[in-house]
């Protein structure tokens, strides 16, 4: 080994604790970097590879068969900025039972005679296209469980047509549920009913307003009104990615204040190491070694933790990721998910690039010091730094060792300065999560609509109009339900709340309808904008809904898939990520017409002020066990494992973030009592205790944490405030002031003190080094 490499083994074996600083910190940055910046480019890979290996339909439009025909619309694949098209296909919403195991929920059946081409090439996952009526292809995301043989019948049709599914396929851009043949769509569109679809590809349509652009170009030729519903497919990729992008604001965030801390630390570690070895400079130059190797030697000292750091901060991030990205792989197909190798390539290089870079410029001071200069400077601080505060704290009514303690940092500006500078990371850290916890059970609390003290389930939903049957276990009838509720002694407030599938024009898949009986809004209905039903026909709906279907307040919306179409107004957006935000909340009076038997139904009751809650579902449920239903205490279950996850990642990557800045606390400490060991020594001649020398030393800590502490506080609040709403934008949620504004009075003091027990802990140990150090070694001691 040469000599440059046994100085360089030599520093990293003698300073651990800063070895240790140094590879936590870097690892820290490394694996939330990864881990970010993974998530960000790779969610989005497996929609990327299905889009373009199926030529995915850019926009496709549901249009009104009753006011548009087949001719006209095709006319509209020569309008400006199509590249193709494909269509017009015959569509239907139909209601299916399948193999007599019950209804299903309404579905899109699209006419086609192929699983085309040029546009929305639907991929074929097991089986074949249908060749003849009979036959049926349904899609992987169905709400039937797909089966090869499967016979499905559609009893609301005339003639109770039956249908074998032949196979299983998947449209990237969601353009159906099921395909059959054209000449099976007859058989299977009600008198007056159904609609045409066409699929679209243009030029440009990498933006929103692009993509309207396309919109607004195809439709131009054709009668008014004649378009009834669209899908963009950036609304589409943005739900597959969805997922995975709700953790990358805040792992970015972490991931910055982890490479500040980083650099920050490093160059720490290497200044001090530098201060405190002047005379090893020195003796390593008067050996021979020149000034570029003495930086190239302690530059070493910082890459070599800071590499394995590097190490086990890639391989944490390639173990936090893949299991999150793995069901967006699954749902797509692919076995594309890896991490993404640049993005490892990109954090290595630039992570160990500021750490070189940090300590170059900190050891830069050794490398120009003169062999003789540095020979016979010693180790103590300058005498006549902080002699200013040394009189002034002289003069305060406090116990000495106190005093001398407070004095410490303007000794030590710089080293003050950076530790000052890792317990304020610590401290937003400790901050943001606090308020993030806060702001995700508010979502929550928004999901499970609790605040109902007794609730009586419903069963599971029904899907739909029933057509003739199997026959069903029999359900408690909702009116005798909500006549017993209303009877029971200490019921106040109270609602119920039935539960249908529909479909919405130009859109695949069903949305929740939620019918109430009674004032809901006080059931833990968070209103993100607009206002609460007021009257029949009015609807409220989450972001995504309006996103979905290009809608905003004021807009109108037509519910398929019932007894027949409903048209409702929606007045306001609500705050519920329940199935993908796509709900609709109306009066239960809008559909009596299109579903008369609203049997799915729970009921939700607060009780009068003073009424034991276990004693009222006790005897309510005396009345309600006849008739089939039961009453517990609390509201819907709030849980969620994104939450779960959300909270344990960020939870781990803050205690990571304290632990990393208590530990650049304890360096610091560690070297100021190296550093005066004598002063030490005299002050315990003179008759210090030590129990003064930890009140001592834990004093010259306590100012810099305690205003770390209090800058670090607004500066989580201000993380806080933009990382959540990014974090609502990335699953398509706008999160109301009551999610964001989580801090209070009451919590501000106890994370101010965050910074003040961060430095505690970090200087506990170097307290008790230095009170444990006998009074004869430390005055030996150069």
């Amino acid at each position: 080994m040469s000599a440059l490499g046994k100085v360089v083994r030599s520093g990293v074996g003698r300073r651990r604790v800063q070895t240790l600083v140094i590879g936590l910190a870097t690892m820290m940055a490394v694996a939330a970097c990864v881990l970010g910046g993974s998530l960000l480019v790779v969610s989005g890979a497996p929609f990327d590879d299905a889009f373009a290996r199926q030529h995915g339909a850019r926009l496709s439009v549901q249009f009104d068969a009753g006011r548009v025909d087949a001719g006209q619309l095709s006319k509209s694949k020569d309008a400006e900025g199509v590249s193709a098209a494909a269509g017009p296909f015959r569509t239907a919403t139909v209601t299916p039972r399948s193999d007599g195991a019950g209804p299903g929920w309404p579905m899109t059946v699209v006419g086609r005679d192929g699983p085309g081409r040029d546009v929305d090439e639907v991929a074929l996952l097991d089986g074949r296209w249908p060749a003849r009526s009979g036959e049926i292809v349904l899609s992987a995301g169905s709400s039937l469980i797909p089966t090869m043989g499967m016979r499905i019948t559609f009893p609301d049709l005339s003639g109770r047509p039956t249908l074998t599914v032949v196979g299983v396929a998947r449209s990237v851009t969601q353009t159906a549920d099921a395909w059959v043949v054209p000449s099976q769509m007859p058989a299977l569109t009600l008198p007056g009913s159904g609609g045409y679809q066409m699929l679209y590809r243009f030029t440009d349509a990498g933006t929103a307003a692009q993509i309207t652009a396309g919109g607004e170009a195809v439709t131009q030729s054709l009668p008014p009104g004649t378009a009834v519903g669209e899908q963009s497919w950036l609304t589409v990729k943005k739900t597959a990615e969805q997922d995975t992008a709700l953790y990358v604001p805040f792992l970015l965030a972490f991931g910055a204040l982890g490479l500040v801390m980083s650099v920050l630390i490093v160059g720490n570690v290497v200044a001090s190491a530098v201060g405190t070895g002047t005379r090893r400079i020195g003796i390593l130059k008067a050996v021979g070694f020149t000034p570029a190797q003495v930086v190239r030697a302690y530059v070493g000292q910082a890459l070599i933790p800071a590499t394995v750091g590097t190490v086990l901060g890639v391989l944490a991030g390639h173990l936090l990721a893949v299991p999150v990205l793995a069901e967006a792989g699954e749902v797509y197909g692919t076995s594309s998910l890896a991490v993404a190798p640049r993005v490892d390539l990109a954090v290595i290089t630039g992570v160990l690039g500021l750490v070189a870079a940090t300590a170059w410029a900190s050891a830069w001071r050794a490398g120009r010091l003169r062999t003789v200069d540095a020979l016979a400077v010693g180790r103590t601080a300058s005498a006549g730094r902080g002699r200013w505060a040394a009189r002034l704290a002289g003069r305060l009514p406090l116990p000495q060792p106190v005093a001398l303690g407070l004095v410490r940092p303007f000794a030590r500006p710089a080293r003050a300065l950076a530790m000052g500078t890792a317990i304020l990371f610590g401290a937003i850290a400790v901050t943001f999560t606090v308020g993030m916890v806060a702001s995700l059970g508010q979502v929550m609390k928004a999901k499970a609509h609790d605040a109902a003290d007794v609730v009586v389930p419903a069963p599971l939903p029904d899907f739909g109009p029933q057509g003739p049957g199997p026959e069903k276990q029999p359900k408690a009838d909702p009116a005798a339900v909500a006549a017993a509720v209303e009877a029971a002694a200490g019921t106040g407030k109270y609602y119920s709340a039935a539960t249908v599938r529909a479909t919405v024009s130009g859109l695949t898949g069903t949305v929740d309808v939620i019918a109430f009986t009674g004032e809901a809004s006080w059931g833990g209905y968070t209103m993100v904008s607009g206002r609460w039903i007021d009257k029949h026909g009015e609807a409220v709906v989450p972001t995504p809904f309006l996103t979905a279907t290009g809608t905003r307040i004021g807009d109108t919306v037509t519910l398929d898939g019932l007894a027949e179409p409903v048209t409702v107004r929606i007045v306001g957006e609500v705050l519920d990520p329940r199935n993908d935000g796509m709900q609709v909340f109306t009066d239960a009076s809008t559909l009596t017409a299109a579903h008369p038997d609203l049997t799915e139904t729970s009921h939700h009751i607060a009780v009068t002020s003073g009424t034991d809650v276990t004693a009222y579902v006790a005897r309510l449920n005396k009345d309600l066990t006849p008739l089939g239903a039961t009453a517990r205490a609390g509201g819907l279950d709030a849980g969620g494992d994104m939450v779960v996850t959300l909270n344990a990642l960020s939870t781990t990557l803050t205690l990571m973030l304290v632990a990393v800045a208590a530990l650049g606390v304890l360096n610091s400490v560690l070297l100021d009592t190296r550093e005066r060991v004598r002063e030490i020594g005299v002050h315990k001649a003179l008759g210090m205790t030590p129990r003064q020398t930890v009140a001592m030393v834990l004093t010259s800590v306590a100012v810099t944490g305690l205003v770390a502490g209090t800058l670090g506080v607004p500066l989580g609040m201000a993380m806080h405030g933009w990382v959540l709403p990014a974090m609502g934008d990335s699953v398509g949620l706008r999160l109301p002031g009551s999610v964001i504004a989580v801090y209070h009075g009451a919590e501000l003091l106890p994370l101010t003190l965050g910074g003040l027990l961060i430095a505690a802990l970090g200087a506990l140990l170097p307290a008790g080094w230095a009170a444990r150090a006998r009074i004869a070694t430390a005055l030996r001691t150069e």
